[in-house]
């Protein structure tokens, strides 16, 4: 396996999270479209009353949680929106002191803080960011990811070609979301609500919903070697397109 380590340009988009009734089918479905196996199972976040599976897809991740215990903030989200559907997004950001400050300035609540040595961990309030819960993570050194598993731990491993390269999100007022998140994201969204990360090599969408329970995330778009396809996976519509020169 080679090492495929790019120079990062921040932010990023770095893990879309499904949640789903049943981890395993949904484990077995993202296995089957996108070649991958050997998850991630974080034991940590049991704190959430959750049981969950990475996948690692290039330098970027793809996760499943799944509540085991009534009145999780997953599982009020999945009933909210009638079903297996996109959860989260963690974003890779340069700099906390900025980060916090821009926060602030925004009237963002943060609901989840912690620290490590590699990494800092900010989810943010759904009402102040809607309408997926949104994390922001600055990362010891840059393109390091301890939500990917110990391998990934203050550390880039060496991995497959690859990433996230787009992320639909379904939104009744696409303008003023992706506006939203932009600011959060110190950055800009331009006419089409739409939000260039990475350098441009990645794309966040906003997308017009019919209502409020048909917000949040509806679809990412992935590169990896081997053959491309479209499945809707966990609610979520899963695009894998080949990497450039790859079939």
């Amino acid at each position: 396996m080679a090492d495929y380590s790019p120079v990062v340009t921040l932010p990023r988009l770095r893990q879309v999270v499904l949640v789903a009734a049943d981890l395993d089918t949904v484990a077995d479905q993202v296995e089957s479209h996108l070649d991958v196996s050997a998850p991630f199972r974080d034991e940590g976040v049991g704190h959430f009353g959750l049981r969950n599976a990475v996948y690692t897809v290039g330098d970027c991740f793809l996760e499943i949680v799944s509540p085991v215990r009534d009145d999780t903030a997953a599982g009020r989200y999945r009933e909210r929106r009638g079903g297996d559907c996109g959860y989260m997004a963690m974003f890779e950001l340069a700099d906390e002191a900025a980060t916090r400050e821009r926060l602030a300035s925004l009237g963002v609540r943060i609901v989840w803080d912690t620290t490590h040595d590699d990494i800092v961990d900010l989810h943010l309030h759904p009402r102040d960011v809607p309408p997926a819960i949104v994390a922001l993570d600055i990362t010891a050194p840059v393109g390091s990811w301890r939500w990917g598993g110990p391998a990934w731990m203050a550390a880039i491993p060496a991995h497959e070609a690859g990433g996230l390269v787009a992320m639909e999100v379904a939104a009744v007022d696409p303008a003023e979301t992706a506006a939203r998140w932009a600011a959060v994201l110190g950055t800009e969204s331009g006419p089409d609500h739409r939000i260039s990360l990475a350098g441009g090599e990645q794309q966040v969408s906003f997308v017009p919903a019919t209502d409020r329970t048909q917000e949040g995330i509806v679809g990412a778009t992935m590169s990896r070697p081997g053959t491309p396809g479209t499945a809707v996976v966990g609610g979520v519509r899963i695009n894998r397109i080949s990497i450039e020169g790859e079939a």
